[in-house]
């Protein structure tokens, strides 16, 4: 309860604060790698997910295995995973995202395919062995593209969108990172509604924040 009311007074000042801080190119680093994150990008400074990913990769083997950022942003996680010898695959919408990363790529000396798609639709291939989802989910229809990083729909179309077209594939690891702060009931109802089913791979609580990295599999 106070989590919440102290989100709604600072809210204000943390959006006109966040616009300002990210209306020129930004640094974020991990590991050594580096990113310039543009303004019409998903800033990972901002929330904690990124970080809980990049920790978790960490300690995955990746190497030689197939790899899928699906909605990469600013790419921070397919690059640390090309690092660690992952054949890996960062798609996104954003074409400002995508060709940031393509610079970001080139200064980090690291290899990777950089896929411009909404979802799977332009992905050719059919199985990964390591799919990583950083998803929009608050509902609400994004009026742009940097809101389509934030914003799921005012009906969760995309997660109705990701799950219908991830029963159509046959991917061997498929894993998202969800916040306390989303409707996680009504994404777990629209998976299972798809055949799927959201188990808990990592809870990681930062700030008075619960992140959870779901585990995406069958029923």
């Amino acid at each position: 309860m106070i989590r919440r009311i102290l989100k709604k007074i600072t809210h204000p000042f943390l959006k006109y604060g966040t616009q300002k801080y990210f209306s020129k190119p930004r640094p974020y680093a991990y590991e050594g790698i580096e990113v310039s994150v543009m303004p019409n990008v998903f800033p990972p400074h901002y929330t904690l997910s990124t970080k809980i990913l990049l920790d978790y990769i960490k300690q995955l083997d990746v190497k030689d295995k197939t790899f899928l950022e699906l909605g990469c942003g600013s790419g921070i996680i397919s690059l640390f995973a090309a690092s660690k010898k992952a054949i890996v695959s960062a798609s996104d919408i954003n074409q400002t995202a995508l060709s940031a990363l393509k610079n970001a790529k080139i200064k980090n000396n690291l290899e990777l395919e950089i896929i411009n798609s909404n979802l799977f639709d332009t992905i050719q291939n059919q199985s990964f062995d390591f799919i990583i989802i950083n998803p929009p989910y608050y509902p609400k229809a994004p009026k742009n593209i940097k809101e389509q990083a934030w914003f799921c729909g005012e009906h969760f179309e995309y997660f109705e969108s990701l799950f219908r077209q991830l029963t159509l594939r046959q991917d061997k690891t498929v894993l998202m990172i969800l916040s306390q702060d989303c409707d996680i009931d009504h994404i777990k109802a629209i998976a299972s509604k798809n055949n799927l089913q959201l188990d808990i791979e990592l809870e990681r609580t930062n700030l008075a924040e619960r992140n959870f990295i779901f585990r995406i599999d069958r029923n």
